[in-house]
């Protein structure tokens, strides 16, 4: 999973322009954001005393996910690996994103198909409190309606991993056809899911007035008063 995740952002990522970078979470030790080409990116992290070694150049900060440091209008683009699962507040957190990102960033969202056999596996052994099946997932269709209430434009969603969550390696490779007939399918088949939206941009469009002539007060073929005749 995490190998194919990571496919995904690249391809994703290489494809994204700006200034300012920031990765909200960082749920495993790769380099989620090896392949973007903006100089200047950021990690989010919750745990002042873990010991992270973060990549060259990237910059580690220690926040809360719904209470983004960052100013309002001053980031290109924010990837959320998983961060709306991992939150007990997920709208507050699309809300500090929305905030934070310039008119026509983007937002890069990782998250978990509750809809598919992964989906299943967290109904049954999610009560056991290890992640990522004790985790509230969301669908790409409900995720996409709160992006739309914050104004936001759904650019793309690529559904990814369709094998069953199994540890064994095995039969793991045995099951790579599911990969190539998955891929042709319906997204709701797909373990994970990558959705990338754009802020949208509200702009003021001027109307220019459009001027009539002004209708008469009498109708045609009617009397006019005495005291428009006398002037």
């Amino acid at each position: 999973m995490l190998k194919q995740e990571q496919a995904v952002l690249d391809a994703v990522l290489s494809n994204l322009f700006g200034y300012h970078l920031l990765q909200v979470g960082r749920p495993n030790s790769q380099d989620l954001t090896r392949s973007s080409r903006i100089t200047h990116r950021m990690e989010l992290d919750l745990d002042p005393d873990t010991k992270v070694e973060t990549p060259g150049g990237v910059e580690r900060c220690i926040a809360e996910h719904h209470q983004l440091p960052m100013l309002s209008d001053s980031l290109d683009l924010v990837l959320l690996p998983h961060a709306l699962e991992l939150s007990a507040e997920p709208h507050q957190v699309l809300r500090e994103v929305e905030r934070t990102l310039i008119p026509e960033g983007h937002v890069v969202i990782l998250g978990f198909n509750p809809l598919s056999l992964w989906g299943i596996r967290r109904l049954v052994t999610g009560w056991r409190g290890r992640v990522p099946w004790c985790c509230q997932c969301y669908t790409p269709t409900r995720v996409k309606d709160w992006l739309a209430l914050l104004g936001f434009d759904t650019v793309a969603v690529r559904g990814y991993f369709f094998r069953p969550p199994f540890s064994h390696q095995g039969l793991m490779e045995r099951l790579q056809f599911v990969e190539r007939a998955g891929g042709r399918g319906s997204l709701m088949l797909a373990g994970g899911y990558a959705l990338v939206a754009k802020k949208r941009v509200t702009t003021l469009t001027p109307i220019r007035p459009r001027w009539r002539p002004r209708r008469a007060l009498v109708a045609n073929g009617l009397a006019k008063p005495s005291v428009n005749n006398s002037r």
